[in-house]
């Protein structure tokens, strides 16, 4: 063990190290609709937006966009028919841009420039109202952020506005995290402190201990179980960006069920616990017995083996209704 590797807080030395090689996964549910969308990223900035049927459990594959997605800046419409994300491929004309489409294609129905990598994407309060995260005003002569592009226009139901009074500014925080909020996350408070070590070190960022949040599984009752998320590090040598582990704990934080290594959770409408880790996706159904909980888990999909190609969006994409 290096110098430097022995500053690494003692729960993060048997963490499982990424394969690196495997694919990325980030999923959005929607709040009133039992639909899911899911970013599919790799290799390097090709992503694929795929829409996952919570019901049924059966997965649309969609479009492929040749750029980085920021997926924790996206959110769904309610109801889970259009989708606000942010993108940015960092070539002429638009270097970055947030736009607005229909799931699980990218194609923009409405799209403006961004030009940077600060603030960008929007907030879903309702489906008839976007806040979107770009500045209101000018901040440079050439730069318009706030006007739509030439040849897109919004519906006369949907109204946008700044998303507050930074509108513009921050990276995954804050849309990331005032959507979790929105969405029944809580986060811990619990003296979190972070260490930074150098680019040798097999994780440039480090949190003693990890930085938490919470959801319940069920709403009916009090003592009901919940998803645990973990922030450990940032920044895995040859691995994830986000260092994450979940697992199931009851109300008072004990641990129940490890899920381990991930890279997106979350708590669907029936209190299922779905979640994806190297390229495969989770359901983990949480069932109540006499002598207490089971935890029965199901592979949905293993979204691996996907390879970029392009595909053209049907005509419903194309239009606001």
């Amino acid at each position: 063990m290096s110098e430097t590797d022995e500053r690494i807080p003692a729960h993060m030395q048997d963490l499982p190290q990424s394969d690196g090689k495997s694919s990325r996964v980030y999923g959005i549910i929607a709040r009133s609709a039992h639909r899911a969308i899911l970013f599919r990223r790799g290799p390097s900035r090709s992503t694929r937006l795929l829409s996952w049927d919570l019901k049924s459990d059966t997965i649309e594959a969609g479009q492929w966009v040749r750029a980085r997605i920021y997926e924790r800046r996206c959110d769904l419409s309610p109801d889970g028919k259009y989708l606000v994300y942010f993108a940015a491929n960092y070539k002429p004309p638009l270097d970055s841009w947030t736009a607005i489409s229909r799931p699980p294609w990218f194609t923009a129905l409405a799209l403006w420039r961004k030009d940077d990598g600060w603030g960008g994407g929007g907030l879903f309060d309702s489906s008839v109202r976007l806040r979107l995260n770009h500045r209101p005003q000018p901040y440079r002569d050439d730069i318009d952020e706030w006007s739509l592009q030439e040849g897109f226009t919004l519906p006369k139901w949907l109204t946008v506005e700044p998303l507050h009074e930074h509108s513009g500014w921050g990276e995954d925080d804050p849309i990331e995290y005032m959507r979790l909020l929105r969405d029944g996350w809580r986060f811990e408070d619990n003296g979190s402190v972070d260490t930074e070590h150098n680019f040798q070190s097999r994780y440039w960022v480090t949190f003693d201990p990890p930085r938490a949040r919470s959801k319940p599984l069920g709403k009916s009752r009090n003592d009901a179980p919940l998803l645990r998320v973990q922030l450990h590090g940032i920044k895995e040598r040859q691995g994830r960006w986000l260092v994450e582990t979940a697992d199931v704990v009851d109300a008072g934080g004990a641990a129940l069920h490890s899920l381990g290594r991930i890279d997106w959770a979350d708590v669907d409408h029936q209190g299922d616990v779905l979640y994806a880790s190297e390229g495969r996706l989770v359901r983990l159904r949480i069932n109540r017995a006499r002598d207490g909980l089971t935890f029965e888990s199901r592979l949905i999909a293993d979204l691996n083996d996907m390879k970029f190609k392009p595909i053209r969006s049907p005509s419903s994409a194309k239009s606001w209704k």
